[in-house]
């Protein structure tokens, strides 16, 4: 499937895609949860595994929520390739918002989590990406 859109990737292939935009409120994060839950369950992971990745999603929404401006979305991007599964989160930041150092318990949390954690932040938007390997077998 060849997709292009704004968390800046374009002609992505043969990954299966998943995008879900929810209203940018802590009440809205068990979907982007359950979500994460299903498919990593669809890819073989571990119970483990699973519930890490729904803590690193819940720490990286709660990151966004406290920079979003009011009545803002947050989209959440699964990119399932044949290695690795990739969550994107983004959501449009307040002026002069800015993300966690890199060496606070949040980004200690994603790290700890997921086979990779990274951040963009720009005058309008912040993207929070995420990599977990997939399990072999």
């Amino acid at each position: 499937m060849a997709s292009s859109d704004s968390f800046g990737e374009a002609n992505v292939e043969d990954d299966d895609i998943v995008t879900l935009v929810v209203p940018a409120d802590g009440g809205y994060l068990s979907v982007l949860r359950t979500a994460t839950a299903g498919l990593a369950a669809r890819l073989h992971y571990t119970l483990e595994r699973i519930e890490d990745l729904r803590i690193a999603v819940d720490e990286a929404c709660a990151m966004l929520l406290v920079i979003t401006p009011p009545d803002a979305e947050l989209r959440c991007r699964f990119e399932i390739g044949p290695e690795e599964l990739t969550i994107s989160i983004a959501a449009p930041v307040k002026d002069g918002a800015r993300l966690p150092s890199p060496t606070s318990w949040p980004w200690h949390v994603l790290t700890s989590l997921t086979s990779q954690a990274s951040a963009e932040l720009t005058a309008n938007e912040a993207v929070i990406r995420m990599v977990s390997q997939r399990p072999r077998g």
